[in-house]
Order: structure tokens, then C-alpha cells, then sequence
């Protein structure tokens, strides 16, 4: 199997990606000056893409109903920060999707033992990979949209960008510096064509 990234891929990471791995989910879909790109294309481009955020076994499969199920959640988690970032009520179908797949995977209650002593480890069922990865995923966006940064998840305002990152400062509305890029050069554009000659 090739495991070599698409040469944008690694230009694209967005500030959020790197705490929250359900973030970078939900932006595996989202749109270039020559379209839309999809980077969970299939099962095999899933599988690679839950590898390389090592959460799933290279040698672990992703059969087309967990292919399905992970789509389902990029698109509950999507509509769920758009929820979060609108201060709405979520519509019952993303919150029963993520609900689900964090029940679809029980943990285990564990004794763990540190220097501090005795305490409750939950871990994840082991023997379904697939279904651990996306509860972690589904864990991971729970903490997200429940968490101290919540309020800082936003979607980039640049046109045709639908990406979402956690704003550091109140100023910043675009998801990197190429798609601010683009929007100035857009309106400087707009700005010239207005001039009259």
C-alpha cells in the first residue's frame, strides 16, 4: 500500500488538528480552486487516513459498513460544530449518530496502579479496531464541543472554504494563511474593477 500523502495534504492542516483528531475528520472533505476533495474517498483511503492518525492497525480492515459508519460521523460531527458554532439545538440525527458510536464501542473498567495509587481506568474494547477508532473519534469531538476551546471552533469565512479550526484570536477568520491569501486577493481585485478609468 502506498503511504505517501497527497502533496496538498500536508499544506492543509488547520490550527485544531493537531489536539483534536475529529476536527481533522471533518475537514478530510472540503474544497480547492479546482474543486471539491474528498480524502476518505473509499475504504482504502479511509483505512490509510485512520492509520496515519494511528487510530487503526496497518494491518486491521475497514470493511464497507464501518467505511459507511465513519462517513456518517465526519457528517454528524459537521453538522454538530455547525451547531455548536450557531449556538442552536442540534437536529436529533447527528447527535443519535455520534451517541451511537460512542455506545457501539463499550470500554472496559480497569484497576490501574500509579504513584498516586489506585484508580478507574476505562479503556476501549480492543477487540473490534475499527469500532475502537471511531469511538475514539466520537470521544474525541464529545470533548471538543464540550471542552474549554469549544467556543473557539469556527468555519473559515474564506469563499468556498469549508473547513473548521479553532480561532486563537478573535481577529482570525480564515483557516490558514493560503485561504486569507485568497480573499484579500479577491477584494483587491474587486477594489481595482470598481476604479473608474
Amino acid at each position: 500500500m502506498d503511504h505517501e500523502a497527497p502533496h496538498y495534504l500536508h499544506q492543509l492542516q488547520v490550527p485544531g488538528e493537531e489536539r483534536y483528531v475529529s476536527l481533522a475528520l471533518v475537514n478530510t472533505r472540503f474544497t480547492l480552486s479546482h474543486g471539491p476533495v474528498d480524502l476518505l474517498d473509499g475504504a482504502q483511503a479511509a483505512h490509510l487516513w485512520l492509520v496515519r492518525h494511528a487510530l487503526l492497525p496497518d494491518r486491521a480492515a475497514l470493511n464497507g459498513r464501518q467505511f459507511g459508519r465513519l462517513l456518517a460521523l465526519r457528517e454528524s460531527l459537521r453538522s454538530l460544530f455547525e451547531t455548536r458554532a450557531n449556538r442552536a439545538v442540534p437536529p436529533a440525527e447527528p447527535l443519535a449518530t455520534l451517541n451511537s458510536t460512542l455506545a457501539a464501542a463499550p470500554s472496559t473498567p480497569r484497576l490501574a496502579w500509579t504513584a498516586d495509587g489506585p484508580h478507574r481506568a476505562d479503556e476501549p474494547d480492543t477487540g473490534n479496531p475499527a469500532g475502537a477508532a471511531l469511538f475514539h473519534l466520537a470521544e474525541d469531538a464529545m470533548d471538543l464541543l464540550t471542552g474549554a476551546e469549544a467556543d473557539q471552533l469556527t468555519e473559515c469565512t474564506a469563499q468556498r472554504c469549508d473547513r473548521w479550526f479553532l480561532r486563537s484570536h478573535a481577529a482570525r477568520r480564515w483557516c490558514t494563511t493560503k485561504c486569507g491569501n485568497r480573499v484579500r486577493a479577491a477584494r483587491a481585485y474587486a477594489a481595482r474593477r470598481r476604479r473608474p478609468e
